[in-house]
């Protein structure tokens, strides 16, 4: 099964590190502190989300990996309603540590296996062994969305369901917009239907998809740029302040100018 949703270019571009002035910043505090008030990392609604969960009818005990699993909140959602077994593999050690904090208040200890490591690594130790794989926004911690679908075919037994969540271009990109991209390319993102079809031509079947509403994409950017201008606010002594800042404003606009409208998630 593949659910087609999903995915912010922000995930793409955010792997490189923010710089200005010969200086740079750990592109992960950055993003932490973004999306510090967002229950997922993504611009999907959690309206949305729930009904992907409901859909998925787990029995108690299946085992479910999630790539990029963020701060864990879909996994812990999956454990509250299913009991699952859960593989979290997510690269920055502050969004696992804050995952652990939420799970101790809502979840039995032992219920979500931590990983902290690049998927890539991780992916090969598991053939035909999860019901469920996920990756929703985070590709490119696999490659590409091709290698994302491969491999996680390969690590979910037959039968299972594969959850995913692409970037698509809901019309052609303006050469400024990839500009302001940092010099992206039309060709990183397909259409919605490509990503869809993509899993199709090698054997899974779509069963369900979803994409960001325009109300969606303004809570997620709203509450992006939000979090980042109030810890700044709050915090004018932090040596990344100048950086931070520039960086989320020069967003707004980009967003506002050319995302909302060719963007889609």
């Amino acid at each position: 099964m593949i659910i087609s949703i999903l995915n912010n270019l922000l995930g793409k571009i955010s792997i490189q590190k923010v710089q200005k002035g010969g200086q740079s910043m750990d592109r992960n505090k950055f993003s932490a502190i973004a999306h510090s008030e967002h229950l997922f990392s993504n611009p999907i609604s959690e309206t949305k989300i729930n009904r992907i969960i409901d859909f998925l009818q787990l029995e108690p005990h299946a085992k479910v990996l999630d790539i990029g699993a963020g701060k864990c909140e879909l996994l812990i959602r999956l454990v509250e309603k299913y009991d699952i077994e859960a593989t979290a593999v997510e690269l920055y050690e502050g969004s696992i540590l804050e995952a652990k904090k939420q799970a101790q208040k809502r979840i039995s200890e032992g219920k979500i296996t931590y990983i902290v490591k690049d998927a890539k690594q991780v992916i090969s130790e598991y053939v035909d062994h999860f019901d469920v794989g996920i990756c929703v926004g985070s590709s490119h911690a696999l490659g590409s969305l091709e290698l994302t679908l491969q491999a996680l075919k390969g690590s979910v037994k037959k039968g299972g369901f594969i959850l995913v969540g692409e970037g698509y271009w809901k019309k052609k990109p303006s050469q400024e917009y990839l500009d302001a991209l940092g010099g992206a390319d039309e060709s990183e993102l397909k259409k919605h239907h490509e990503n869809v079809f993509m899993g199709e031509s090698m054997g899974l079947v779509p069963i369900w998809s979803v994409v960001a509403s325009d109300d969606d994409w303004d809570e997620y950017e709203g509450l992006y740029a939000m979090s980042m201008e109030k810890y700044c606010y709050e915090n004018p002594n932090d040596p990344d302040y100048n950086i931070m800042l520039n960086k989320i404003r020069t967003w707004k606009r980009t967003y506002f100018t050319w995302g909302r409208d060719t963007l889609g998630f």
